[in-house]
């Protein structure tokens, strides 16, 4: 099964209050936008979204350039079922971000929860840092939450990797600057905890 197969297995066999990352509202996530892009004008990008909210209070707070991109288009379509007409005001892209055709410099701001954790090769964190020193604009900020030094070395069946602030940075490279970062115990909707690391990082690069 790849990648592409096993999210859309997951979306379609599981609700999308019921996968482990779950949170009502991602306002660890939503603080750190609103920190580095007080502009409503400014250009997210949420990268493996999913049927995450954080669109949705991120529409309701008023910014107007927003694009969701997973691999599967069952969590987009969940999201987009959510909001109803709303879904026209965001950008919906279905596909693996590390195939996508992403437009240089083309987003203020680089979201990520849970992506950057499941690529436990060389090559795919090296494709990855492409994409996103591509797609950021000039000084433009990353927002990026994995597994914490604690959290866990499995996921959804998949292995993981676990980091610290300054791991992730080195796994980043010299082109972007740790700004800021902090380890907080998600609770997931079975009752377990899972350490996630938040960090906030500059494009400098």
């Amino acid at each position: 099964m790849n990648r592409q197969q096993h999210w859309e297995t997951v979306y379609t066999t599981k609700a999308a209050d019921a996968v482990s990352w779950y949170r009502p509202h991602l306002d660890r996530s939503l603080a750190l936008i609103e920190r580095v892009a007080p502009d409503h004008g400014a250009a997210v990008l949420d990268v493996g979204g999913g049927a995450s909210t954080l669109v949705d209070d991120l529409l309701a707070r008023g910014y107007r350039d927003l694009s969701v991109l997973d691999i599967s288009a069952e969590a987009l379509s969940v999201a987009r079922k959510r909001l109803g007409e709303s879904a026209h005001a965001a950008t919906w892209l279905a596909v693996d971000l590390l195939d996508a055709p992403l437009q240089e410099a083309r987003y203020d701001v680089w979201h990520d929860r849970a992506v950057f954790h499941f690529l436990t090769g060389t090559a795919q964190r090296a494709n990855y840092v492409r994409h996103l020193t591509h797609a950021l604009k000039p000084g433009g900020h990353a927002v990026l939450a994995t597994f914490g030094p604690d959290g866990p070395m499995k996921c959804s069946g998949l292995d993981t990797m676990r980091y610290d602030a300054e791991g992730l940075a080195r796994a980043l490279g010299d082109g972007f600057t740790l700004i800021d970062s902090t380890l907080e115990m998600h609770a997931t909707p079975a009752g377990a905890t899972q350490q996630f690391l938040q960090a906030l990082f500059r494009q400098t690069g």
